[in-house]
Formats: structure tokens, C-alpha cells, sequence
């Protein structure tokens, strides 16, 4: 048997190694600049309801302060937002104690106009249960959140990098696990 396809293999797969961290940069640069259509409300989804969000309606609710530092501008960003908690536990989100059981294992897929998609567990939005927050930001920096990146954006503040923060956050959906 020769040698020459199995060494050609081996040249192949060591490339897809070596490429696969090149095409995770690119990856993740595109969601920083990549625009997608304009956001003018926000679609929450849980298995008992859903509601709609304007601009108006979650600049009307109670905000929180976080600031986290973001490494692609090597810069502490602070925003101002409302919990995610908050915007669901209206339709029906299990929370403090009466998250518990398979509801653990329920999970949040937040989505971007453009198609980038975060996921977060159910667990993780809850402060009975995580230190951090995770928030709907409408300012930045005591500004709105410009068009590049708002008029909403999720943001996970315990994240080291900021890769589960959506920017032109569109839609909100919780999901059970299987």
C-alpha cells in the first residue's frame, strides 16, 4: 500500500487543525462588524408567551449598572440596562425558588438582526443562582447604544470576553433541554 494517501491525509487533517483557530478569529471579528437589518423591537419567547419590546417600553423599567471590560477596544465599556430575568419572568420564566428540577435545564438563545446566536442557561440569568448579570442594554457609556450595535444589546457580564454579548439583540427565546 503507498504512503502517499495516507501522508496526504495526515498534511490535510494538520491543516484543518492549524486553520481552525484562523477561521474562529474571522468568526468572531464579523459578528464585531458585521450590520445586520435595523432593530426596532425586541421579540420575547418563552413556552407560556410571548410579548414584543419598543425601545420605549424597556427605557420604562427599572435599569441596572454594569461595566465590563472588552478586549477588542481594551476598554471598560459600562452599560445600563434592564435584568433578562425581568423581561421574563412576566411570562412565566421560572425563577428563584421556583427555578429548580428540569427547569435548570432550560436555556436562553439570544439572537442578533444579523444572525449571531448566543446561548445562555436559564440558571446563569438568575441572581439566586449566578453572581453575575446578564442585561438588556439600551445606553452604553450613558449614551444610546448607536445604530451599529443597538438599539438593544445582550450583555453577560462575568464573560472574560464579550462573545455572548449580541449587539442589534432581535430576539429572546427559552427553550427546555431535551
Amino acid at each position: 500500500m503507498s504512503r502517499t494517501p495516507i501522508l496526504a491525509f495526515a498534511l490535510l487533517l494538520g491543516s484543518a487543525v492549524f486553520v481552525s483557530p484562523c477561521a474562529r478569529a474571522q468568526t468572531e471579528m464579523a459578528h464585531e462588524h458585521a450590520p445586520g437589518p435595523l432593530v426596532t423591537a425586541l421579540a420575547i419567547h418563552t413556552p407560556a408567551g410571548s410579548a414584543t419590546l419598543s425601545l420605549e417600553d424597556l427605557k420604562a423599567k427599572p435599569h441596572i449598572t454594569v461595566t465590563v471590560h472588552n478586549p477588542h477596544t481594551n476598554a471598560d465599556e459600562t452599560y445600563s440596562g434592564v435584568p433578562l430575568i425581568e423581561l421574563l419572568a412576566p411570562l412565566g420564566t421560572p425563577h428563584g425558588k421556583d427555578l429548580h428540577g428540569k427547569g435548570l435545564s432550560d436555556y436562553i438563545i439570544a439572537t442578533g438582526s444579523d444572525g449571531y446566536k448566543a446561548v445562555i442557561a436559564l440558571a446563569e440569568i438568575d441572581p439566586e443562582f449566578h453572581p453575575g448579570q446578564v442585561l438588556v442594554a439600551d445606553t452604553m457609556d450613558g449614551k444610546p447604544i448607536d445604530a451599529k450595535t443597538g438599539p438593544f444589546r445582550l450583555v453577560v457580564s462575568e464573560d472574560k470576553r464579550p462573545a455572548r454579548s449580541v449587539h442589534n439583540l432581535a430576539s429572546i427565546e427559552l427553550k427546555a433541554a431535551e
